[in-house]
């Protein structure tokens, strides 16, 4: 059927929406960047006026970025006080493991015969391990979710890619308030290095059990110390 009857131009009346929709992907992909780097660090309230103006975009256009950073659970707008950078409960901490254990775990568990492309994930470690030795501990954290997006892309899942994509920069909120990185980041770099000797092995069984003690040490240990932090937001008398 020839599209050019009255739907024909129904759509070219969204012509101009394709314009405005790219755009606003493009700034929500550089507000997700900063948030993910601490730029905006979570409570922070997101100024219209001043977002709009820096990026040279319409507020339109930010609004249309906020609600797609608002989807992706990164932002969210409270009535009359405007936007503000998600602060994650201690629940969804647990709730971000669970589902990080369920999907990495199973792209471990089915990878199949070895030998599997690793290039990624040798990157990954040695750029942890890099950033560790020159002391930059944001730096590694940014490496260990490089190796986790690397561990689930040997999966070759583009819908998995994407549900990990959302998970780790949602888990990346709590990572700008911790007081101490090292402590978070660094019993993980050698963990890290475990998983990919069980992968380069040819040992999927091995890797797969190494990275479930691992999520579940580091689950517990981000609880305890996001928990410190949620309570010290919670006024006494709430």
């Amino acid at each position: 059927m020839s599209a050019t009857g009255p739907e024909a131009g129904g759509l070219a009346d969204d012509r101009a929406l394709l314009g405005r929709t790219s755009t606003a992907q493009r700034v929500a992909d550089i507000l997700r960047t900063r948030i993910a780097e601490g730029f905006f660090t979570p409570g922070t309230r997101l100024s219209e006026d001043g977002i709009a103006g820096a990026l040279g975009v319409s507020r339109n256009t930010l609004r249309e970025a906020f609600r797609l950073l608002t989807h992706e659970r990164l932002l969210v707008h409270e009535l009359n006080r405007g936007v503000f950078v998600r602060v994650l409960a201690v629940e969804d901490v647990v709730d971000i493991y669970r589902t990080r254990r369920l999907v990495e775990c199973a792209v471990v568990h089915g990878l199949g015969r070895p030998p599997y492309e690793l290039d990624g994930l040798v990157r990954a470690v040695a750029g942890g391990e890099r950033e560790a030795r020159e002391g930059d501990w944001k730096g590694v954290s940014t490496a260990n979710i490089h190796f986790h997006r690397e561990l689930v892309a040997l999966a070759g899942s583009a819908r998995t890619d994407e549900l990990m994509r959302g998970v780790l920069a949602e888990l990346r909120l709590t990572f700008h308030v911790v007081d101490d990185p090292r402590s978070l980041h660094e019993p993980y770099l050698a963990r890290n290095r475990e998983i990919l000797d069980a992968l380069q092995a040819g040992e999927r069984s091995k890797a797969e059990r190494l990275l479930a003690r691992y999520l579940d040490d580091s689950r517990d240990q981000l609880v305890r110390v996001y928990a410190r932090f949620v309570d010290a937001q919670t006024p006494a008398d709430a």
